[in-house]
């Protein structure tokens, strides 16, 4: 591909040689640089890469992505952006040819409930005979077949290969746990989200390599609703009518206390699930959720808002949140006979 294809949909403040060469490789780590490859330099937190880029160049690369000024011994074409995280984000997704723009794209946001409610979407868009990409905590695949990664959202150039390599499986939706720090460090820029998720908001991930104080903890949580097309915020927590107010796409909120598009009602708890009513723009239907407590309501509010937006029945939702399976995440252990209920989380 040229590198001008490459660069066409970021910022480029300067270009010192020609864009009109063909790159055969992207990378951001310079030990995997190949002769005609494109290296970015990520500033992370062991290392800055701008210290590699030599390393990539004797390696063969002929382009360099920088935010910092470098010197290189070599003929490779420098190229300057603001940011090399989001440089690489766009980079990334043209290299693979955009594949989140051929999928549903759902990505679910939050300090508690990603893992669950990712794994109950997939189990309902699997009985409406959906093929389901899943990425997150405990897991990335494609039906039985685990992809791995090292982090909840994977580095840009990652994620867009993971989500090729979805597509290539036959994926039609790809149902994602968005984390603050994918969100704040650009790991999730040019995707093409078509709902995005808001669960709830609590104090974690702050301090280390990762959120400084709250306030940037929750602003990196926001910046989700500016890449999807529509929001579905928890509008029983206090962030989620923040966002609601402030969001620029269409929202629909869910709530238990409050008024919302989306709300449960007469709640009933069992010692192995958990039974409700829940109105919706769509329907009114009861379901119940094979997972009990009040967590699990909140969570399948968030999947039948997802569900109803995209159109699927209210029997595969019912089917679907009675068969998730949920390993290490609220885990319902069998105690037939006991008045309790046991769990793995």
């Amino acid at each position: 591909m040229l590198l001008n294809e490459l660069l066409k949909n970021i910022e480029v403040l300067k270009i010192s040689g020609s864009d009109d060469i063909d790159i055969r490789g992207v990378t951001y780590d310079s030990r995997k640089s190949l002769p005609d490859y494109l290296f970015i330099c990520i500033d992370g937190f062991a290392a800055d890469g701008h210290y590699f880029a030599q390393q990539a160049v004797d390696n063969g690369a002929t382009a360099i992505v920088v935010e910092k000024d470098i010197s290189i011994i070599g003929d490779a074409v420098i190229i300057k952006v603001p940011n090399t995280r989001e440089a690489l984000a766009g980079i990334s997704a043209q290299w693979f040819g955009n594949p989140s723009k051929d999928m549903k794209l759902i990505g679910i946001t939050g300090t508690k409930g990603k893992t669950t409610t990712t794994y109950m979407v997939r189990s309902i868009l699997e009985k409406a005979g959906s093929t389901v990409g899943l990425i997150g905590t405990v897991a990335n695949c494609i039906g039985n077949e685990k992809i791995p990664s090292r982090r909840t959202t994977p580095e840009s150039y990652d994620l867009q290969e993971m989500f090729e390599k979805m597509q290539d499986k036959g994926a039609d939706t790809v149902v994602m746990e968005v984390s603050s720090q994918g969100l704040k460090l650009h790991r999730v820029a040019s995707c093409d989200f078509d709902i995005g998720v808001f669960t709830n908001f609590s104090k974690d991930h702050i301090g280390g390599f990762e959120h400084p104080d709250m306030e940037d903890y929750f602003n990196s949580k926001k910046k989700l609703f500016m890449l999807c097309k529509k929001g579905i915020v928890n509008l029983d927590s206090p962030q989620g009518e923040i966002i609601a107010r402030e969001a620029k796409c269409e929202i629909y909120t869910y709530a238990v206390k409050n008024e919302a598009d989306i709300k449960a009602k007469n709640i009933i708890t069992h010692s192995d699930s958990v039974e409700f009513e829940c109105v919706t723009p769509w329907f009114t239907e009861t379901f119940k959720v094979s997972v009990p407590g009040l967590f699990s309501v909140y969570n399948a509010l968030a999947t039948i808002s997802i569900c109803g937006i995209i159109g699927v029945s209210p029997q595969a939702i019912r089917d679907g949140l009675m068969n998730v399976q949920l390993p290490g995440r609220a885990e319902v252990v069998p105690t037939p006979g006991k008045p309790y209920a046991v769990m793995i989380d």
